[in-house]
Order: C-alpha cells, then structure tokens, then sequence
C-alpha cells in the first residue's frame, strides 16, 4: 500500500516538473517579445497568470504575423537602399 503511495507520488512530481519546465520557456519567449514589443498589458498578464503556457502561446500566435511583416518590410526597404 505504501509503496503504491510513494510511485503515485513520484509520477505526480515528474509531471508537475515537466509542466514547470513548460511554463518557463513558453512564459519566457512570451515575456521576451511582448517586452521587445512594447505591449505593457500582454506584459503583465503573462507574469502574473499561470496557464500552464496557454496564454504565452496565444500572445505568440496572435503576433506571429506582425513580426514576419516588419522583418519583411526591413528587407525590402534595406534591399531598395542599395
């Protein structure tokens, strides 16, 4: 019964560990860009909220396309310059 117990828990704090390890990186890419970006409310929202990465990876499907766009737009215009 005992030793039930302690494989049970065991299990639990691997799963635990392998979901704080997925919360960090997706809440960190998250904070890097909304950072970078300039979007305060993104911002705070992503530090205080733990979702288990859920919200860290809306921000980044929602401003995937913006950063394609404006890494588009300075090739372009560095590629007229020359």
């Amino acid at each position: 019964m005992l030793e039930g117990l302690v494989a049970i828990i065991a299990v639990l704090g691997t799963l635990v560990f392998i979901a704080l390890i997925w919360e960090l990186i997706w809440k960190g890419i998250a904070l890097w860009y909304s950072a970078r970006d300039g979007h305060k409310i993104w911002y705070l929202c992503i530090l205080v909220f733990n979702t288990l990465g859920i919200l860290p990876i809306v921000y980044l499907l929602i401003h995937r396309n913006k950063d394609v766009n404006k890494m588009y737009k300075r090739i372009i215009s560095h590629k007229k310059r020359r």
